[in-house]
């Protein structure tokens, strides 16, 4: 009996692991702008972790300030391409700014 329970387990997992359904449903439409929004929102937030990890006592001061300047860095880079994409979308004839 417990053989024949789990070969039953075994099958039902095999099978919903590789089935691939008939209609797969793409999500929406991933832009550059969007990925950049993303990153800022993730390095943001990986700025506040630090300064709560840094008031607790966590982190040195020498390891706070080196990754509060790179996070700081690439924050601007993120911020400088999205204004660069906006831009550069704002000024081209024919698109409403779809970004």
């Amino acid at each position: 009996m417990i053989p024949l329970l789990c070969a039953a387990i075994t099958a039902a997992a095999l099978y919903y692991i590789f089935n691939v359904p008939e209609v797969l449903i793409a999500g929406p439409e991933q832009t550059r702008v969007t990925f950049l929004r993303e990153r800022k929102e993730a390095v943001y937030e990986n700025l506040r972790d630090l300064n709560f990890e840094y008031k607790a006592g966590k982190v040195p001061d020498v390891d706070y300030q080196s990754m509060k300047g790179s996070l700081e860095d690439e924050a601007a880079m993120i911020l400088a391409e999205i204004a660069q994409i906006e831009t550069s979308t704002a000024l081209t004839p024919g698109r409403k700014g779809r970004s």
